[in-house]
């Protein structure tokens, strides 16, 4: 029988979560692992110890399975030759591209065989008359940054992890970032999918049309799923022209009140230019600031807001923001302001907002939450959690940034250490708060294994069975992604 000696550091999740018993699932064999050498080079197969681990933990700690084997294909037909074998041995199988989830989705729970997509990094083709890029699912999202520039493209989506994340992940999991408000979501963009069912069968999606009204899009039942229907092979996504002009302003304002009424004058006054509006508390900042030794340009304030623009024409927009500002400060909106054009100033701002994640875990343990609100009580759940957790000695600090422009912001509550006592007060309460504001208790990162039991406060019955019939024809061997997204 295939053993290996395991050293995960972490507490494994079986421990820490011991209500959730491993399903009926086959045993990694030696047979297996011979199979899998006869489909794979050696170099696509790791069964080390020491590098098999890096997979199982996943970025924040949070969860470590127990695998002992990962393999990485480079291509569709490898990964259909797994999976057919893996559900005909009833092997349960964990998909991973860079594994910088934050919900536990990427990780094994157990012992389920690790399939990367890390090889599967091509370019295929770009359309630079369509600005259609089709390329395999584990290309790293700042790679295909870099190559669109040099074509004079943009990606329509930026996330702080672009440096490691995946393609096929944010597909995955419907990762949302800095610029969905101008380019909208990955439903909007990703024309066309290709994904490998449980069976091995291979749903070739891979359309580039803009617009195609024949039938069911099935590519969206994929979108969003978190490797639980098929594993993403190839993306076919729409990316737009690269701005001329690109000006980027951080503001500061006294209350959440006022903030509001500067975004409604931003909506209006900037409208077809606003590309991104970002909010940070002083919180937020201050973990930047005090963890990673980052600046902030502006003196301390309630409240930060980072607004970028993007356009064909420089002198239109130039004259559009400044006359933004003017009517802000004209009406004593803002406690302070700037303007950046420089390129390296304004990455250096980025590198600001990008850097709060990190820098909340730096103090120890973080508790990150991602949800979605009505934009009037988007900050209420930071004074209501504030309110709340005010008797926890054990939590050190709690924030809330994120993306104002889309109702999504992100809850960092850290402490020096894992506290379940800390825990359970945070949970439910944050998603008992979200579901009376009517909000999502997840807006781009997904469910994945930390959230299952808290489904039912986004999503009815109706919709929850919907989803467990779609699992059970696409996957009726549970073998994808199995204790993932929804709750067995």
């Amino acid at each position: 029988m295939f053993r290996r000696f395991l050293r995960c550091y972490s507490t494994l999740t079986k421990d820490r979560f011991p209500e959730i018993k491993r399903g009926n699932y086959a045993v990694l064999q030696d047979a297996d692992v011979s199979f899998f050498e006869k489909v794979l080079n050696k170099n696509q197969i790791i069964t080390d110890a020491d590098e098999v681990d890096s997979y199982n933990k996943d970025w924040l700690n949070m969860v470590c399975g127990y695998s002992s084997i990962v393999l990485k294909p480079k291509s569709t037909e490898e990964v259909a030759t797994i999976l057919s074998y893996c559900n005909d041995r009833k092997l349960a199988v964990c998909p991973q591209g860079g594994n910088t989830g934050l919900v536990g989705g990427s990780v094994p729970v157990f012992d389920e065989i690790i399939i990367s997509t890390s090889l599967m990094n091509k370019i295929i083709d770009f359309n630079s008359l369509t600005g259609v890029l089709v390329c395999q699912s584990g290309c790293v999202l700042e790679t295909l940054m870099n190559f669109l520039q040099e074509q004079g493209f943009i990606m329509p989506l930026d996330l702080g992890a672009k440096g490691s994340c995946q393609i096929g992940g944010n597909v995955a999991t419907n990762a949302g970032g800095l610029r969905l408000l101008r380019y909208g979501s990955l439903h909007n963009t990703v024309l066309g999918l290709q994904a490998v069912l449980a069976n091995g069968d291979i749903l070739d999606s891979m359309n580039t049309l803009k617009k195609d009204n024949t039938g069911y899009h099935l590519k969206h039942m994929f979108i969003g799923s978190e490797g639980t229907l098929g594993l993403i092979t190839k993306v076919a996504i729409q990316c737009p022209p690269y701005p001329k002009a690109t000006y980027l302003a951080l503001l500061s304002i006294e209350s959440y009140d006022t903030l509001l009424k500067v975004y409604k004058l931003a909506r209006s006054n900037l409208a077809e230019i606003l590309s991104s509006c970002e909010l940070m508390d002083l919180a937020s900042v201050e973990a930047a600031k005090e963890n990673l030794k980052l600046s902030c340009p502006l003196p301390d304030a309630p409240f930060y807001m980072l607004l970028e623009t993007s356009g064909s024409n420089g002198d239109h927009d130039e004259e559009k923001l400044s006359d933004f500002l003017t009517t802000c400060m004209d009406q004593n909106m803002i406690l302070d302001g700037l303007t950046l054009t420089e390129p390296s100033k304004m990455r250096a701002l980025w590198s600001l907002r990008e850097g709060i994640s990190s820098a909340t875990k730096q103090d120890g343990y973080v508790y990150k939450y991602d949800v979605s609100l009505p934009l009037e009580v988007f900050y209420q759940i930071i004074i209501d959690l504030k309110e709340h957790l005010k008797v926890c000695s054990d939590m050190k600090r709690i924030c809330g940034y994120g993306h104002l422009g889309d109702g999504n912001i992100h809850v960092n509550i850290t402490s020096a250490e894992y506290s379940e006592t800390l825990k359970e007060a945070i949970e439910p309460f944050i998603f008992e708060r979200v579901s009376h504001f009517k909000g999502s208790i997840s807006a781009e990162h997904g469910i994945g294994f930390m959230k299952t039991k808290y489904l039912k406060y986004s999503k009815n019955k109706s919709e929850i069975l919907l989803m467990k019939n779609l699992k059970s024809l696409l996957d009726p061997k549970g073998i994808l992604n199995p204790y993932k997204v929804l709750k067995d």
